[in-house]
């Protein structure tokens, strides 16, 4: 079930949530390790692009998280990679991850994160991913299309067989009217 529109539950990801946002990695991407530090790295590089979802019961734990920052298109970081600073000449809003445990499933949240950032991403010709588990159709829902074809190929291994590249074009795209770049969101 959704919560009653005005009522997000997901707010602004803060550095006090680091821990939180491990350990439910480690449940929810247990074949996917990153390290702390990059985790770390992506919220203070790119904070506006960071959410988290307080525990739905009222505890102290994350129920969820996404996070995302300017990337190329075309050339998404590898995972587990520190990137050090922001690319300048990032041309797209690389969704990094987003995860939820199992109690958010079916209630509309993932829906209400991902709409936050691509909200942030329409600043970019277009947002991008590396699709897991088989979720394509799902994301293929938000408008993403599957372009691994055009992908390097070994940028994919790490995230297996099923891996898929997908990306969102924007209206800015569309229209021709992308204005900015990465440190313009800074």
């Amino acid at each position: 079930m959704s919560e009653p529109a005005g009522t997000s539950r997901w707010r602004p990801l803060r550095p006090e949530d680091l821990s939180g946002l491990d350990a439910l990695a480690a449940v929810v991407h247990p074949g996917f390790f990153e390290r702390p530090e990059v985790m770390a790295e992506r919220l203070a590089l790119f904070p506006q692009g960071c959410l988290a979802l307080p525990g739905l019961s009222g505890e102290a734990r994350l129920s969820g998280y996404i996070l995302s920052h300017p990337a190329k298109l075309g050339a998404p970081p590898p995972l587990d990679t520190l990137l050090g600073r922001l690319d300048p000449e990032a041309d797209a809003l690389y969704l990094h991850d987003i995860a939820l445990g199992p109690e958010c499933r079916g209630r509309g949240l993932a829906g209400e994160a991902i709409g936050r950032i691509l909200g942030v991403g329409e600043r970019f010709p277009a947002v991008m991913l590396i699709s897991v588990y088989g979720t394509g159709p799902f994301w293929s829902r938000f408008g993403f299309v599957d372009e691994t074809a055009s992908a390097d190929p070994a940028k994919l291994v790490p995230y297996g067989a099923e891996a898929r590249y997908m990306v969102r074009r924007s209206g800015a795209l569309r229209t021709g009217l992308h204005e900015g770049s990465a440190t313009d969101l800074q």
